[in-house]
Formats: C-alpha cells, structure tokens, sequence
C-alpha cells in the first residue's frame, strides 16, 4: 500500500513540476480557501471544488502522456482524447468559479458594504 500511494504521489508531483496550470490552480484553489475562512463562509465547498479541478487537471495529464506515447505524430482521434480530457478540466474550472460566486458572494459584498460605510463615515 506505501508503494501504491508513492507512485500516487509521484504522479502529483510530476504534475506539479511539469504543468504550470497545475500551479496556477493550487495557488487559486489555496487563495479560496483564504477567503472562505476571511469571510468565515463553509470550506467544503471550496475544498471539494478544488480537489476536483486539481484532480480532473492530474487526470488530464495523464491522458496527454499516454496520447504522446501512443500517437507521436498527429492524429485527429489523439487531438479529440486531449481537447476532451482538457475541456473536462476547464467545466470544473468554470463551475468551481459558480460555486466561489454563490458561496463567496453575499459574505464578500457585506464585507464591501460594511468598509464603505465605515469609511464614509470618517
């Protein structure tokens, strides 16, 4: 089992090292977890969203290397499995941002609200 979750591990890592949106999508899913403890709102949602999105981007990597070294050269089916693997990613980016908008949305404006008074009543 430790042997299993080090080839696990070593997959996120290779990700992490060779996918800048990989990174990019750490960083966002971290800087959501900042704000939904800021805005004091539920951190399930943003926890489930991100590991869905970060692991939907694992997946998507996975499924490129295997095009690659099952098609080196172009080929219109290996174009498909890659824009789909990529596109299952980008709706749980999307959604992920939906759901940061609902969660995040009313606690977030009350915090505006509550500065611009403050701030017009000096």
């Amino acid at each position: 089992m430790w042997a299993a979750f080090g080839y696990a591990w070593a997959g996120v890592v290779h990700t992490w090292r060779s996918q800048p949106n990989f990174r990019i999508e750490c960083s966002l899913g971290g800087l959501a977890l900042v704000l939904a403890w800021w805005l004091e709102t539920g951190l399930v949602p943003v926890l489930i969203m991100s590991a869905l999105v970060l692991s939907l981007e694992v997946v998507n990597s996975a499924v490129e290397a295997v095009v690659d070294l099952a098609s080196p050269e172009f080929h219109p089916l290996a174009k498909v499995a890659k824009d789909a693997a990529a596109g299952a990613t980008l709706v749980a980016a999307v959604f992920s941002v939906l759901v940061g908008l609902v969660v995040f949305g009313g606690p977030l404006w009350g915090k505006v609200r509550a500065a611009w008074f403050f701030l017009t009543s000096i």
